[in-house]
């Protein structure tokens, strides 16, 4: 098998570290890992591409790129110049240092990579490593995704669906801020909510008297609703999430079309 891996932590990001591993367990001796990940950390950037400026890429090793710009554009730098000539069986994007599960799944670089990878028609799966009070008191806290994550991979090849349709399906996993020994197992969960978390700005001065802004987050470990990825993530299970880049509120149509003649 060849897989192709990337982030939005960035090249040297631990999370891809974790990722590379899990990558080869499932390539196996005889298949292909190939990295393509941004130069500089991408956090946030949700589907992004450089549409407006060229990316800069360069081979820092066999099998291994650094591209200068957002995941997305990392797999298509992967799909269209580096692997043109043999396309990949899979993508994977991860794993991320902290949760994209609820709202934040809409900001996200990780998802976007995973996004990516499912309009250009091949599979993919995202993967994000929660983290919280357990995984802070870790000597590794990636040990839930690390011990957890070939094998995840695995029944999701093997159990999942993987249709074709236009908006094709692809994965969204989140594993919970314990250690791996403490993971209970894994619980396929709609994307939640967080009622009460937000992002926003906090503004700060500069020395030289000039205003900027940083973008501030939201408490991480409020739960959703029950069965919803952050409320299992919180429960010690690992989340499964299927998802389309369709973004159609489809449970809205009828009504509309019957409101609009």
């Amino acid at each position: 098998m060849r897989i192709l891996i990337t982030n939005d932590d960035g090249i040297n990001a631990p999370g891809l570290e974790v990722l590379a591993e899990i990558a080869a367990e499932i390539a196996g001796p005889e298949g292909e890992v190939w990295t393509v990940a941004p130069a500089f950390e991408q956090s946030g950037v949700g589907h992004c591409i450089s549409y407006t400026h060229p990316m800069m890429i360069a081979k820092l090793g066999d099998r291994r790129y650094a591209a200068e710009g957002s995941p997305a554009d990392c797999v298509l730098a992967g799909l269209c110049d580096v692997m043109q000539d043999a396309r990949p069986d899979l993508i994977l994007s991860g794993v991320n240092r902290g949760n994209n599960a609820a709202e934040n799944v809409l900001y996200s670089g990780t998802i976007g990579g995973a996004l990516e990878a499912s309009l250009q028609g091949l599979p993919a799966i995202a993967l994000s490593q929660f983290m919280g009070p357990a995984t802070q008191t870790l000597d590794d806290p990636f040990d839930a995704a690390r011990v957890h994550g070939a094998q995840l991979v695995r029944d999701l090849l093997t159990k999942g669906l993987w249709d074709k349709d236009d908006y094709r399906l692809f994965y969204n996993v989140n594993f919970p801020p314990v250690a791996a020994a403490d993971v209970k197992g894994t619980r396929i969960a709609a994307q939640g909510y967080r009622t009460d978390t937000f992002f926003g700005v906090e503004p700060h001065m500069s020395p030289s008297g000039r205003k900027f802004l940083w973008i501030k987050g939201g408490p991480q470990h409020k739960p959703t609703a029950p069965g919803t990825d952050v409320a299992v993530n919180i429960d010690g299970y690992i989340s499964v999430t299927p998802m389309r880049a369709d973004l159609t509120a489809h449970d809205a149509l009828a009504e509309l079309q019957a409101q609009f003649g």
